[in-house]
């Protein structure tokens, strides 16, 4: 049982507060005082864990971004209703917060699949299908609507999404704004991780969008970052990097190599522990993750994890290996879900940073 329970705890994700507006209630949004405001602080640890120095963050908010949680919420029924539980919180501070050091951060509620709701599937493991709630995505689309009418004015946008929360923006991607040239336009990119994003085999298109393809330099725009860790080849019954899609693929970009080849890894994690008592917060202690102490917000360690793209039995993955004395991380709850539980912080400074970069070049290119 309590292997079930971190099974379908992995895929997860989300935050919380209250509602900005009368149609959507918002977990984070640039008008309130919420988990995805905050000092940036950061204590910077070297592979080993020895702490060498902190910094302070500075913060230039010159474009937005949309953030859309994975699979998080602990309530007891298979469809989330609306309401922030501390799991909501905890997973847009992991996962989103660190990105108001570029943008101002939305982050709708919607009513998601809850873990609970997953376990069937993922207890057979292989190839997620389903996990999309028509509900949830009806809140996502609506929330992208309204903050498209009321809050964008002309400002690039950044989509970012995990496991659950990235196939809701596969959806909304495809019938919003892959096929809308002037709805392209306001894309600086799409972090869609831990989702099974799918491409034509061999191509860096062709599979969920038609006219948005892969990030393969840091100065291109209007294009998506995706991958799935793991540290060795995905078993035959992965949920994540394998498809049974005829011609079709799971697309990777490695965000510390996007034109190909290996990359160091830039991890950044708060400082505070998950929800404590959360289904989550127990599948993160099964991973060996360093718990690594400090009174600033944040902890940055910089290259103690070596990442690869790699093509492997059918699967596509982020392999990722520990260098420099870092600890060798394990797959948790199970090999099948390989390192899901941190696709999102391993490489969240490449992100960031990867961000920062695009963002400039999307100015640059609407002001020529």
């Amino acid at each position: 049982m309590l292997r079930l329970s971190l099974l379908a705890a992995v895929l997860a994700c989300a935050l919380v507060p209250s509602s900005a507006s009368a149609a959507t209630t918002w977990l984070c949004h640039p008008d309130r005082t919420d988990v995805c405001d905050g000092n940036l602080g950061t204590s910077e640890f070297t592979p080993s864990g020895s702490r060498t120095s902190d910094r302070s963050v500075p913060v230039d908010q010159r474009m937005d971004c949309f953030y859309v949680y994975p699979t998080v919420s602990d309530q007891k029924t298979t469809i989330a209703n609306k309401r922030i539980d501390p799991e909501l919180r905890s997973i847009a501070l992991y996962q989103a917060a660190r990105y108001a050091e570029t943008c101002r951060v939305f982050a709708p509620v919607y009513r998601q699949r809850t873990i609970q709701g997953i376990q069937p599937g993922v207890a057979q493991g292989g190839e997620r299908r389903g996990v999309v709630n028509p509900q949830g995505y009806a809140d996502v689309r609506d929330a992208w609507r309204e903050y498209l009418r009321k809050d964008n004015k002309g400002r690039g946008v950044v989509l970012i999404g995990h496991s659950q929360g990235t196939f809701v923006l596969r959806q909304l991607i495809a019938r919003e704004i892959d096929r809308s040239k002037r709805a392209r336009a306001r894309i600086v990119s799409a972090l869609l991780l831990g989702g099974n994003v799918l491409v034509r085999k061999g191509s860096d298109r062709g599979g969920d969008f038609q006219n948005i393809g892969a990030c393969r330099t840091r100065r291109q725009i209007g294009c998506v970052v995706a991958f799935s860790v793991y540290d060795e080849a995905p078993p035959a019954d992965a949920l994540f990097a394998r498809t049974t899609e005829t011609n079709r693929e799971i697309l990777c970009t490695n965000p510390a190599s996007l034109g190909g080849g290996s990359g160091l890894l830039t991890t950044i994690t708060p400082s505070a522990p998950f929800a404590p008592g959360t289904s989550i917060a127990a599948g993160i202690s099964l991973l060996g993750f360093p718990q690594l102490q400090s009174s600033r917000r944040w902890i940055e360690i910089d290259g103690a994890y070596r990442a690869r793209c790699v093509r492997s039995g059918g699967a596509t993955s982020l392999q990722v290996s520990a260098v420099g004395g870092a600890p060798d991380l394990k797959p948790s709850p199970t090999p099948g879900w390989g390192l899901h539980l941190v696709d999102a912080n391993l490489a969240l400074g490449d992100l960031v940073d990867l961000v920062k970069i695009q963002g400039r070049a999307w100015r640059s290119a609407r002001s020529s």
